[in-house]
């Protein structure tokens, strides 16, 4: 793949474009939708009637945006399965602090392992209770294949446990478990079950 640097230091396959795409970006019409480059046997080029590579098309934010801006097609993240398929993370459940420094307080629970820690980091961030280790205090996982949810104890010096029994191997959970960590109780509340799935 030949690969030109434009005037503006954006590096860009020139086989497949005759300037620079990320160039004049912000006045593009983000709601539109181009074409999309697909491998094709060597000396095959489709094209459309704007010059464009033709194939499935994506938005201009989705193509040039902050993922992938200046050609990168990773930034390192790994998403969900949620996320990846239906392009949202959609809450799944919460747990509800029952007891604890934050009593009332409700905390998303989201698909596939949420970390749970007193850092502001974590997937669940419990910040009042410092008797909860900073990070991987306890994940909670949904699985969207079987629509279940488990809790794992966490790689923290704390236990937890799930309805007052301690928790050293992942067990299922149901609506309405209390899940104990620290001083803070929490009672779990799931929104994908038998009656509703995303």
């Amino acid at each position: 793949m030949a690969m030109k640097r434009c005037a503006n230091g954006h590096f860009y396959d020139d086989a497949k474009y005759q300037q620079c795409p990320y160039c004049g970006i912000s006045n593009m019409d983000l709601s539109r939708t181009v074409p999309i480059i697909q491998d094709r046997p060597a000396g095959e080029a489709a094209v459309n009637n704007n010059g464009g590579a033709v194939g499935r098309t994506m938005s201009i934010a989705e193509t040039v945006g902050p993922n992938n801006y200046c050609g990168s097609d990773d930034d390192g993240k790994t998403i969900g399965f949620m996320q990846s398929t239906k392009g949202i993370d959609p809450v799944v459940g919460w747990l509800v602090c029952v007891e604890g420094s934050a009593k009332g307080k409700d905390y998303r629970i989201k698909s596939e392992k949420n970390f749970i820690g007193r850092d502001p980091s974590m997937d669940i961030a419990i910040t009042g209770d410092m008797s909860i280790s900073r990070e991987n205090h306890a994940v909670i996982s949904y699985n969207p294949k079987n629509n279940s949810f488990k809790l794992f104890p966490g790689d923290g010096r704390g236990i937890v446990y799930c309805n007052d029994e301690e928790v050293y191997s992942p067990v299922a959970i149901k609506r309405g478990d209390i899940i104990e960590m620290g001083e803070s109780k929490l009672i779990f509340v799931p929104l994908c079950g038998e009656d509703f799935t995303w």
